[in-house]
């Protein structure tokens, strides 16, 4: 098994990013934090380029709560080189507004991509449900076609996938809507990352904000 201490292949070690993540995400429990640390080691992002997206995801997150707690089982935060992508569902446009503006304080952003499904108050607390679930682990890869079993399905495919490098890409399901984020190292590696999400059972629609690197 690779150590978190291997220098990448850029010549930097990223157990510094993994640590920041480690602090940042701190409040998601025990698990959630062990995953993100162990996959900033095999990322192709920069050790500064964790910490500065690692900050920035902590900063936004520190605002929302500050609005409203419940807001963190809404909205998703996922930061990829300073870049912004915001997924979830929320019941009114003035909450989303303001947590848009709240998001979007952070000067150290490049690009901001909203998004935030408006839905009915039946669809948020099902939603939020589905979420409550899934932090808990009441929620298992048999249940019900929800966002989470999507979002599970999409990370056994790719991780598994042979010529796609999972850890460098984040993707968020909203009511079957996929949006992703990252970074593919050749066009093919995209179009098969987009191929495997848009195949997956339940997702009605793929839309990318990933970059595409000189790989």
């Amino acid at each position: 098994m690779r150590s978190l201490f291997n220098i990448n292949s850029r010549g930097t070690i990223n157990i510094l990013g993994g640590l920041v993540a480690l602090l940042a995400l701190s409040a998601c429990g025990t698990q959630v934090i062990i995953t993100e640390t162990a996959k900033a080691a095999f990322e192709d992002r920069l050790t500064e380029e964790q910490v500065v997206d690692a900050k920035i995801k902590a900063s936004i997150i520190n605002r929302i709560i500050k609005i409203d707690k419940g807001l963190v089982l809404d909205v998703s935060v996922d930061v990829w080189k300073t870049r912004v992508m915001m997924t979830g569902t929320l019941s009114d446009a003035n909450v989303r507004n303001s947590v848009i503006r709240a998001a979007q304080e952070d000067t150290r952003i490049s690009d901001f991509y909203n998004n935030i499904h408006i839905v009915s108050e039946a669809e948020q607390s099902q939603r939020r449900d589905w979420m409550d679930k899934a932090k808990s682990g009441g929620q298992t890869v048999s249940d019900v076609v929800s966002d989470v079993w999507i979002e599970t399905k999409i990370s056994a495919q790719l991780i598994s996938e042979e010529g796609v490098t999972s850890v460098n890409y984040r993707w968020r399901s909203v009511l079957g809507s996929v949006y992703l984020i990252g970074e593919a190292s050749t066009s093919s590696e995209m179009n098969k990352v987009l191929d495997i999400i848009s195949a997956t059972k339940g997702v009605k629609s793929v839309k990318s904000h990933a970059l595409l690197g000189s790989g």
